[in-house]
This record gives C-alpha cells, structure tokens and sequence, in this order.
C-alpha cells in the first residue's frame, strides 16, 4: 500500500478528532470528485444513491453489487489527492463475516472509511435486530482493529429513514455500535437540531449528519453547536445537477425555450477545476 493511502488515512482521521465541524460532499462520478476536490473541501465520500443513479439503478439493497460499489469507490480515490470513504450500504451481506470480508476490501483498495447501515434490504422487515446490527458492527470493528492505518468506521442507525422515530432505540444502536469500536455515528434524517443535539451528548464518538434530507434551512455552525463534527450530503449534489437538468428538459418540452442554458457553467469554467487537481505523487 502505497504511502500516500496512509497519508490520506491520518488527515481523515484527524478531520474528526478537532472541534471544528468538516463538510464531506459526495462525488457520484470521476468529473465532480476532481470538481469537488478542486473547489477546496478535505475529504471525500461516494454516494450509493447518486453512483446508482448515474448508472441507471434503482436504490435498493442488492441493486449494487459489492464489486460494483468497491470499482467504483476505486475510481474516485484515483481521481482525488483528499481522503475518499465510501458508503458500502449494509456491507453486502447478512452475517458479520460478510461485513468483516467487505472491510477488508474496502481498506485493500485505500479507502480512508467506509459507512455500514443496519437496513437488511427486506421491505417486510428493513432493520436489523440491534443484537444483530451491534455484532456487524463488532466484525467490521475487529478487523479494522488488525489494519496498519487508520480506517474511520461509521456505524448508521437507519430508524429514521423507515418510519421508525424511536430515539430511545437509536441511541441505543448507536452506543452498541461505539462500545464495539465504531468511529463515528451516524442517524439519517434525525428530525431536528434539539435530536441532534441529543444524540451527539448521549455518544463520545464524533457524529455524522447529512445535509439534504429534512433540516431545511440548517447551517454548518448551527451544526456544529448541536455537537455534529462532519457534515455529509449524501445524494444531494447528484440530485441538484439531475434536478437541474429534469427542469430544463421540462422547459423545453413544454414551451419551447432553452432559458434554462443560461444558467448552464461554462466550458471553461469546468475544464479549469478538473484540470486543476494534480494527482502526481
């Protein structure tokens, strides 16, 4: 493994040990990770819904396969110089050994971090039992634990995101999976600042929250006072840039004026950013 993933994976992990909160935006393809590290952010993560998107998927469990996520969590990391994590939705597998085997090729890669989810990909019964989710955790943790660098696991409590607002039973995934050995925390779509500020006094581990889903109006600093250390955006830039070009078409279709295009970022504009970043060790 080359020096330079051992580089990456101490600036990642020291991004979360200071007290001031970082941004993690989520490239979904090489054009916005070069864009995104140009533009000046620290650290990268891949987006499961924004990859699938772009590859003309759907967002379910199983609709990426492992090798797919894994490819693809490849390709940014050579697009960038920044610490790249990837989301590796719920490890690919029911078991602990599933999750502990998708690790290990997470870190082969040189990934800096990864996220795993407790959703089990079954709409009859989407989480798993917290015994159950606590002891992927525990796996992912053990063999993160027998690497030779730095590698930030996060743990995703997904209550919230399948009409579960049972705080109670959050927190106590997410301090099952922080007694095991995960890095960082993580709740989607928790409903307010107060629960945010709730979840990150009840943990000691740094505390992820995305931007994009709920919070309308949120600012990084009104984050950072609740506690929060890193702020990611899950699919919302993907979901921005195809948003923006659904309601161009749209235009079109329906009056017949390209307005829109004015709107559009130059060529040189963008050449200049992905030309910008120098990937020379």
């Amino acid at each position: 493994m080359s020096i330079d993933i051992h580089e990456r994976a101490e600036v990642f992990k020291a991004l979360h040990l200071r007290q001031k909160a970082f941004v993690l935006p989520n490239p979904w393809d090489v054009g916005s990770a070069k864009m995104l590290t140009a533009l000046g952010f620290e650290a990268l993560a891949t987006t499961s819904a924004g990859f699938a998107f772009s590859t003309g998927r759907g967002t379910s469990i199983g609709d990426i396969s492992r090798s797919e996520a894994l490819g693809h969590a490849a390709e940014i990391i050579s697009a960038t110089t920044l610490p790249v994590s990837a989301d590796l939705e719920n490890g690919f597998g029911h078991t602990p050994e599933a999750v502990a085997e998708t690790i290990r090729l997470a870190a082969d890669i040189g990934l800096a971090g990864c996220t795993i989810e407790d959703t089990t990909g079954d709409p009859d019964n989407p989480i798993y039992e917290r015994g159950h989710a606590i002891e992927r955790i525990a796996a992912a943790a053990e063999t993160v634990r027998r690497l030779e660098r730095p590698f930030m696991l996060t743990a995703r409590a997904e209550n919230y995101l399948f009409g579960r607002p049972y705080l109670d039973d959050t927190l106590a995934r997410l301090q099952g999976y922080e007694a095991v050995g995960a890095d960082v925390l993580y709740a989607p779509a928790l409903p307010d600042l107060e629960t945010i500020k709730t979840v990150c006094k009840e943990v000691s581990k740094p505390v992820n929250v995305v931007a994009g889903i709920g919070l309308p109006g949120v600012t990084i600093a009104e984050l950072e006072r609740a506690g929060v250390r890193r702020i990611s955006v899950g699919s919302a830039f993907a979901r921005v840039a195809y948003g923006a070009m659904i309601n161009s078409a749209k235009e079109i279709l329906e009056t017949g004026s390209f307005a829109s295009f004015k709107g559009a970022t130059s060529f040189a504009s963008i050449e200049k950013l992905i030309k910008s970043v120098n990937l020379e060790e």
